[in-house]
This record gives structure tokens, sequence and C-alpha cells, in this order.
């Protein structure tokens, strides 16, 4: 019943280089551009084990952290912010560069971890149902690997972007979570001189970013795996910010009256920021955060009462 409350955190460090979180209910009247940040605390002891998180996706309102420990990436950790309960999950052995999904199951009722990791010349996927204490393998991830070993999950699916050399072209690839195969969905057709950037949901939709040197265009399959249900919901006009070229990464959320909440890199300073871009009028602002500044990883999620030890 919560799932309309939609939160924002961001990730940044201080001036010691140690990882604050700050947290703010989505702003219901983004014209005003002000974002309040409070800074959350974080378990104790993840940050006496490992250095920090790089990575966070969400399902259900429980974050699922990559942690840095040492040469490679410690386990994952669930979080749920709205109740302060943390997970640590079993390590995967002898796997230190691995990328993890996190997603439910609706027909087993659990949620699962799926792991990506490069092993010599391939990308082996393992599974971790919560609730026990291994992990499972599953067969390796088809074509080339994924361009990212990050995917997205929706509708009890996990989807990674990848390389088909047969028909020497791009598709999203989709491991459904029940079954634990493997399927291949098609991208939408969009011009030659456009670049794919990443996957993403937007409105509980398959999304994604596709780019040239002056728009972004946001698609949205609006009925999974049709292909004929893709739709290019936006065309966003790239910003010129003070002589720094600013690419878009992705569209963190659309408000009811068709605004977007997005995240920019400057490509000169390396930094990220936010936009608000307004359909409508064609605008673009950068609003103000408090508490804040410099470098931040944006992650949208929503508020609940699930915990991740269950």
């Amino acid at each position: 019943m919560s799932n309309t409350h939609h939160r924002l955190m961001l990730s940044s460090t201080n001036e010691l280089d140690e990882l604050v979180l700050f947290d703010s209910p989505m702003p219901s009247d983004f014209p005003t551009f002000t974002i309040n940040q409070t800074q959350l605390s974080y378990p104790d002891c993840l940050k006496i084990e490992y250095d920090s998180p790089f990575y966070v996706c969400s399902c259900d309102g429980i974050l699922c952290f990559t942690m840095y420990s040492g040469p490679g990436v410690g386990p994952p950790v669930l979080w749920n912010p709205s109740i302060r309960t943390f997970k640590i999950l079993p390590p995967l052995d002898n796997k230190p560069f691995s990328a993890y999904n996190f997603g439910y199951d609706h027909c087993s009722d659990k949620y699962k971890i799926v792991a990506v990791s490069l092993v010599e010349d391939r990308e082996e996927v393992s599974v971790h149902t919560l609730g026990t204490d291994t992990w499972r393998r599953i067969p390796d991830f088809p074509y080339n690997g994924p361009f990212d070993r990050f995917g997205i999950f929706l509708s009890g699916t996990v989807n990674w972007m990848s390389f088909d050399n047969v028909s020497s072209s791009c598709v999203i690839v989709s491991l459904d979570l029940e079954k634990e195969l493997y399927q291949t969905l098609s991208l939408p057709d969009f011009e030659k001189d456009r670049l794919i950037r990443t996957l993403w949901v937007l409105r509980d939709c398959l999304c994604i970013f596709v780019r040239n040197d002056m728009f972004l265009d946001v698609w949205v399959m609006k009925q999974y795996g049709n292909k004929k249900s893709w739709t290019r919901l936006y065309r966003v006009p790239h910003m010129d910010n003070r002589g720094l070229l600013c690419n878009y990464t992705r569209v963190l959320y659309i408000s009811e009256d068709e605004i977007l909440l997005m995240d920019f890199g400057k490509l000169e300073c390396y930094q990220s920021k936010l936009v608000v871009y307004d359909s409508k009028d064609g605008t673009l602002e950068i609003p103000t955060i408090q508490n804040i500044g410099g470098w931040i990883h944006p992650e949208v999620y929503i508020e609940s009462l699930i915990s991740p030890c269950s």
C-alpha cells in the first residue's frame, strides 16, 4: 500500500572521504527546485568492515548495496532504511569481481539476489534465495556478457544490455527469476546515429535511454516483451551548463505533471548533479539540494515495512 511513497537517497563523500547518505521525500512540487536532505546513519558494522557501497539497487523498499572490500567487492548487503533493518548475505567464494542484482519472484514469494561474476573469459551467474545460506550456479550469461553486470529488475525479471554477434546488434537479455532461464528482447527502432546509454524502469515499464550530441530520447516498453509496444515518451535537449558539456545518465522519476528528475555528468570535471526538466515548456533547471555538495549518486526508492531478514 506504500508503493506511491517515493523517496530520494543521495550518496556522497565528506571532507574525510567517508561515505555519507542523505534522504528526503520526493518533492511534491518540483518547480520549487529545493530538496531538503536529512543525513542517514547506516549500520556501523558496514563502516568498520567495508570501505563503502559503490552500487545501490532497490526492490520493494529494500536497498541492495554492493560493498568494497579490499581488492574486490564484499558480500551484498540488504538494508531497509525505513525501518533501519539490514542483512549481510553470504559471500560468493572466490569471485571477487561480482555485481549483485536484487528482485522478487512472485511465484515462490521469495526475494532473490543474482550475482554476475567475471571469471576468465566468461560471465558466471549465481543465485541466492533470501532465507537460505547458499549460492546456486545457473547457466552462464549468454552472448558476450552484459555491457554492465548490474541489471534492472522488473516484473519478476532481471534485464541487461548485451551484444549478439550473430545478428551484430544490441539486445536486451532477460532472466526470469522463477524459471531461472534467459530470453532475448528486441530494442526499439531508433535512428542509427543514436547511442545506447542505459536500461532503467519508469512507471513500471522497462525503459531505455538513447542519445546523440543534441538529445536524450526516453523510450519505454509499455507491454513487457512486446517490441511493438516501445514508445518514445520524451526528447530532452542536452544542457550546456556554464560552458561545461553535460550528458544525462538517467531519468530518475517522472511526476504526475510530466516533470522529469534526471541526473547528469559534467564531463570536464567528473561531477554528477541533478536536473529538473519540464516536458511541457522545455525548461531545464538545476535544483538546490541543501546540506550536500560535490559528487552524488542518486537513487529513488519506495517506503516499505518489509524486513530483509525475513
